[in-house]
């Protein structure tokens, strides 16, 4: 079974939404070859590290969902994988990915238009991205705990869900955290790392 076989057994999608994402995948290896998007040693293992590691943030989202923003949203992970799964199971929900890198932001645009996702993408540095107070804030890979939860505190408001994916250093990083930030917190087990985590942050405030 190939990895994109044992993508689709554990996640349920139509056809349709199959699709999109199988075009997505094309477009984001064409475009590797050209700027950095994911470490070219993962490619092989796209659907599961990338992919299912994304998909997973789904379930840990609040209900009701009208707006998600993703911070340093790079080759998409997790807010394009998450963008094709809502459009099937809630087309309402708009995505906003803030990605400074200009070539970067390129691509994200290019699949946003080429497979028609509810997705805005804003190329600017975090810091001048006007509040938007959105359900969801989530940032894979791009920050330590303390830079995150200052971005998201720029953003949040009482009812924001902060989702956080973290590896073996995420405990180090929450006491770190701790000394400059407030928040409630819980911990799930990632589905695809052992060593993985998925930091669920809501409430902070500066300690």
């Amino acid at each position: 079974m190939t990895s994109e076989d044992e993508f689709f057994s554990c996640v349920d999608v139509s056809r349709e939404t199959m699709e999109r994402f199988r075009g997505y995948s094309r477009l984001l290896e064409r475009w590797n070859t050209k700027i950095n998007l994911v470490a070219p040693s993962t490619l092989p293992a796209l659907w599961s590290r990338h992919f299912l590691d994304s998909v997973q943030l789904w379930d840990l989202a609040p209900d009701p969902l009208t707006t998600w923003m993703d911070l340093g949203s790079g080759g998409g992970f997790p807010a394009l994988v998450l963008a094709i799964l809502a459009k099937e199971r809630s087309p309402k929900v708009v995505f906003q990915l803030v990605e400074s890198d200009q070539r970067k932001a390129a691509f994200l645009r290019t699949v946003v238009r080429e497979i028609d996702l509810n997705a805005d993408v804003t190329a600017d540095r975090i810091e001048s991205v006007k509040k938007c107070s959105p359900s969801v804030i989530s940032a894979r890979a791009l920050a330590p705990l303390s830079k995150l939860l200052e971005y998201a505190y720029r953003q949040q408001d009482e009812h924001t869900v902060c989702l956080f994916p973290k590896g073996k250093a995420a405990q180090h990083e929450v006491e770190e955290a701790r000394k400059t930030w407030d928040f409630s917190m819980m911990e799930f087990a990632s589905k695809t790392d052992p060593q993985a985590t998925i930091l669920k942050i809501e409430e902070i405030k500066r300690a």
